[in-house]
Order: structure tokens, then C-alpha cells, then sequence
């Protein structure tokens, strides 16, 4: 227990709180301040798992009575990036996930610690999808305040600039709904500006709709890199802005629950999802299974709630670890680079590397935009492996370190926040202009830094 309270006081946070405290050496310790991701050993104080806003707030008075910080969580997909919680309470809002769809406003009301599987199946009820990235497990609130890039991005642009209110627990423990024309700034920051102002308890957002969609994954072997990925290159210089897609070269691990087809083998796999039919989407994609015969085709129509699943992420808990940045352009020799870097010639200890294709609305400024306005490259790069031993964490590393090196020629000279995971801080994801903003955000609304967020 921290030398800051006692055990009396302890015991009234517990008498105060509809959710749990958990301090070390409690049975649920460890499984209460485990992270999804599985790299982050997470040592704080004290783990509050709150029940409501109210239990937000009130931990937030506690800790700042009692000397400590708090650092939100809802599923800890972004612990990686998470700096050292000795003297923070832990606290997970995985328990605030309640979900409400407006279907005549298009809108959902989505907990603190909703993940984006509970709003993709709400939404669907209603023939509406919502702007979610390629897991279900990911967190709404943490994916929403870090900028948000999914399969619809290319038509509708960042998911924080579709938030329409929000509400939120300040350093001084007041819970307040903000929206665009009430505590503009604070509302602002928390549009893509990586958090750290305040802990978001709720948020509302806009839907669009979609009941279908047409996309899927098309693999080759991972011998056909350069071919296909040339191909890819050149065929997202034509394709509209309702179709995003990602090219990866895959080494699937020989997990027993993988299917046969790909369990243990090394792929090219492009993914890609068109929000339109599918006599126009299998027109749109002939160009790449003209290149070669696809090993597995596995694009086909479907329902909007299985865009969360057909980037094959993992659903249950992993040790990854993960880097990206974003690119200027793709040229020929960009993707040269790319094979070079994880094709067929060599052992990398790495699951994917991914290119995905941004442009279109994300390259759209708007006046109602968040800190977050528009995108700063054409392409994402983001590579990840399976850190499961500390050996393999540090090959991991190394190799994310050399692509970093060999892609600087084609780099811009930003990340995008949430893939850059190497990197502490908004400082390499936004212009200083914004990020001087953010601070002065901060500074009115946290001024001692209280909240502990990402970019701590």
C-alpha cells in the first residue's frame, strides 16, 4: 500500500465507490492491472475499477488529497506508450460501457470504457456503423481522443471529428458535458489531441449508415511481395475515396486456433473494405486478382458489423510491440524498401508489416475540426511482433528501429498518434502550433497534471 494514506482512508475510498480498489496483494491484483497488451507490466498504486462517473470523480478527489495521480484506462491496448505509474491510481473504466444508439440523430452514447464491438453491434440494429478502427476490442474513448483511423476514414475522415459532445472528469474532480459551443477548448483537445486534459467518462457520437459493405482480404504467397505490392501501389492512385485498404506481409505464427490455410505461413495480404456494391466493388478490385491468382479470396459482401474483424487482429490479450509513422509519398522504390525490409528474402521476428492508404476526407481541413484536422502523409506504416520473451522483445525493437531508417527517404515529418508507440508524446504527431495549444488546454484545466495520459 502507498505511504500516502492509510488504511482508514483506503477503506473510505471503498465505502465512497460503486466499483472496486485493489491495492498489491489483493487476489485480484494482477488481473486488475493487466493491460490488454500484454509488454506494459503496469505497477501503480492502486487500481480503482469505477463504476460511473461519479466514482471517476471521486477517485480523482482522492488522489489529489492523497498525493497521487490517476491514469485512465478502459482496455489498455495503448499501454506501451504508458509511462511509469508508481504513485498513480490505475484507473480502468471497463465497467462504464453502456451503449445507447439514437437512430432518428444518427448518434451513440458510449461509455468511458466501451470498446468498439458493444457499438458496432447496437448500431447495426438500426442499419447505422460507426467509424471504428480494424479491432472490436480497442477501447471507443482512448481510439476517439487519439485521432481515430478506420475502414471508412478515406470517406469520412478522423473519428474525433465526429464526436459530437462529450462528457468529462477534471482535475478538480467535477464531472462537466462539454460540446462544441461549451468549453470549446477542452472539447477541442479531446477531438485528437492524445488525452491527458481530462478523463473522458462518455462519449456521444455520429453514425452513418451502412448495412453492407463489400471487402475482405486477398493473400498470395509471400514470394509474389514485389509484384503484388507494386500493384497495390499503383492501384491506389485510382481507387475512389469509399474504398480504404492496407497491404501487409504476414508471418502467420503455427498457433493451433489459426485455420489450416494460413497457420504458419508467410503471406502478402491485402485487405480492403468498399462502402458500395458488389458488382462495383469486384469491378474496383479485377485489378489485383488480374496481377496473379490469389493463394486465398476471401472478399466477398458483408454485414458492417464484420468490418471489425476482417483485419484478423487478435481478440484476446498479446505481448505486442508495435511502431509506425507515417509517409510523404509511395514511389516505386518506397515499396522496394518495404519487400526489402520484410519479403521473401528475409527473417524478420515480426508478425506484419502493414502500408495503409489514408488521403480523401483525412486530407480535408474543417473549421469544426479537433486538434486533430487533417492527416500528415499519404500512407501509415506500422509494424508489430510478438514480444514473448525478452529476447524477442529486443529483435523486435531492433528491427522496428531499421525500418524506421531505411523508409526515412519517403518518412513526412509526422506520426500518427496512437501507431507511433515508440514515442512518447504528441510532439511528433502534431505541428508545435497545436501541441502549444494543447498545453495551455492543459494548463487551465490541469495545471498540476494530475491525469496522467499517453504522451506523459
Amino acid at each position: 500500500m502507498s505511504p500516502n494514506f492509510s488504511e482508514e482512508v483506503l477503506s473510505n475510498l471503498r465505502s465512497d465507490l460503486d466499483g472496486d480498489v485493489l491495492q498489491p496483494g489483493d487476489a485480484g491484483w494482477d488481473a486488475g492491472r493487466q493491460p490488454w497488451n500484454l509488454i506494459a507490466d503496469q505497477q501503480p498504486a492502486l487500481v480503482v475499477q469505477a463504476a460511473s462517473a461519479a466514482d471517476v470523480a471521486k477517485t480523482v478527489s482522492f488522489a489529489a488529497a492523497n498525493g497521487l495521480k490517476v491514469a485512465p484506462q478502459g482496455t489498455g491496448h495503448g499501454a506501451a506508450r504508458m509511462p511509469d505509474l508508481a504513485g498513480a491510481i490505475l484507473l480502468k473504466t471497463a465497467r462504464m460501457g453502456e451503449v445507447t444508439v439514437d437512430p432518428d440523430a444518427r448518434t451513440a452514447r458510449v461509455g468511458g470504457g466501451a470498446q468498439w464491438s458493444a457499438v458496432v453491434g447496437a448500431a447495426a440494429q438500426h442499419g447505422l456503423a460507426a467509424l471504428h478502427g480494424s479491432s472490436g476490442t480497442v477501447g471507443v474513448a482512448g481510439y476517439t481522443v487519439g485521432g481515430g483511423v478506420g475502414w471508412l476514414a478515406r470517406s469520412e475522415g478522423f473519428a474525433c471529428n465526429h464526436v459530437v459532445s462529450l462528457e468529462v472528469v477534471t482535475a478538480d474532480g467535477e464531472i462537466r458535458r462539454i460540446f462544441r459551443d461549451s468549453e470549446p477548448e477542452l472539447f477541442w483537445a479531446l477531438r485528437g489531441g492524445g488525452g491527458g486534459q481530462a478523463i473522458v467518462t462518455e462519449l456521444e457520437i455520429e453514425l452513418v449508415e451502412l448495412e453492407t459493405a463489400y471487402g475482405g482480404a486477398l493473400m498470395w504467397p509471400i514470394e509474389q511481395a514485389s509484384e503484388i505490392a507494386q500493384a497495390w501501389r499503383k492501384w491506389t492512385e485510382t481507387v475512389p475515396e469509399e474504398l480504404t485498404s492496407t497491404i501487409k506481409l504476414v508471418r502467420f505464427p503455427p498457433f493451433p486456433e489459426l485455420p489450416d490455410p494460413i497457420r504458419g505461413r508467410a503471406l502478402v495480404v491485402v485487405t480492403f473494405v468498399f462502402r458500395g456494391g458488389e458488382e462495383e466493388g469486384a469491378e474496383l478490385a479485377a485489378p489485383l486478382r488480374a496481377v496473379a491468382e490469389p493463394y486465398l479470396d476471401m472478399v466477398s459482401t458483408l454485414p458492417a458489423p464484420a468490418l471489425a474483424e476482417i483485419a484478423g487482429d487478435p481478440k484476446d490479450p498479446v505481448p505486442g510491440r508495435g511502431d509506425g509513422f507515417l509517409l510523404a509519398s509511395l514511389e516505386e522504390a518506397t515499396i522496394d524498401a518495404y519487400v526489402d525490409l520484410a519479403g521473401p528474402d528475409v527473417d524478420v521476428p515480426l508478425i506484419a508489416l502493414e502500408i495503409r492508404h489514408l488521403g480523401g476526407a483525412m486530407d480535408r481541413p474543417g473549421e469544426d475540426h479537433g486538434a486533430l484536422d487533417v492527416a500528415a502523409g499519404s500512407h501509415l506504416v506500422y509494424a508489430i511482433g510478438a514480444a514473448m520473451s525478452p529476447e524477442l522483445d529486443g529483435a523486435i525493437i531492433g528491427t522496428l528501429t531499421a525500418i524506421k531508417e531505411r523508409m526515412a527517404p519517403w518518412r513526412s515529418g509526422h506520426n500518427q498518434f496512437g501507431f507511433a508507440e515508440m514515442e512518447s508524446g504528441v510532439d511528433g504527431s502534431l505541428d508545435p502550433a497545436i501541441v502549444d495549444r494543447l498545453d495551455a488546454v492543459r494548463a487551465t484545466y490541469d495545471p498540476d497534471h494530475l491525469i496522467v495520459g499517453i504522451s506523459d
